[in-house]
């Protein structure tokens, strides 16, 4: 199984502006053609990420491992972004553990498939390869993500997928938590920056 891959500090500091507010992803052929939009600027005192229910499927001790597909099937994506402060400082050694819906709309719930959790570099970066979970009855597409500093109040969230029919449907879902989603020829790229409630 192939590590997924950073960019290194010296190629995030030569894309200028979009680099300095996002993440340029790494496919299994170094630097993507493509880059995303860059996010919205961080603030001084930007509103930390919304908390969402953890819902009836968590499981704790999950593997440490950035790549969750081990030969699940579907669409293949990969999930990445920053975890930062209220006053946009970069958090490194940050939890960020993930768990989803395969593309059934199923939960592994005797074992990890589709389970992890990884810890932001140095420069508070993460990034998973996984794939789009299925839907499920009541819930439009998303993943369970928690996220926690050292020794700082634990995060549960969810992060949505943009223009999907069933968000709008979907009791627990809010705009503020759409990720920032573009198709490649390699996978789905989905981008979201974490705000931790903390300066």
């Amino acid at each position: 199984m192939n590590a997924f891959r950073f960019p290194s500090r010296r190629r995030i500091l030569a894309t200028g502006a979009a680099a300095a507010s996002g993440l340029v992803l790494v496919g299994r052929h170094g630097l993507a053609q493509q880059r995303l939009k860059p996010t919205p600027s961080c603030h001084d005192g930007d509103e930390p990420t919304l908390p969402e229910i953890e819902g009836p499927f968590f499981k704790p001790r999950s593997p440490q491992r950035s790549d969750l597909r081990d030969g699940v099937a579907g669409r293949p994506a990969e999930l990445s972004g920053l975890v930062l402060t209220r006053s946009c400082r970069p958090l490194a050694g940050v939890v960020v553990d993930l768990w989803q819906a395969d593309d059934n709309g199923d939960y592994d719930n005797k074992g990890f498939r589709l389970r992890g959790h990884i810890f932001t570099d140095a420069a508070g970066r993460y990034a998973f390869r996984t794939i789009v979970p299925g839907l499920y009855p009541g819930r439009t597409r998303h993943y369970h993500v928690k996220v926690q500093a050292p020794r700082q109040r634990l995060l549960t969230t969810q992060f949505y997928f943009p223009d999907e029919p069933y968000n709008a449907k979907d009791e627990y879902f809010h705009p503020e938590l759409v990720m920032q989603v573009e198709t490649t020829d390699d996978a789905l790229q989905a981008r979201f920056n974490v705000v931790l409630a903390m300066r």
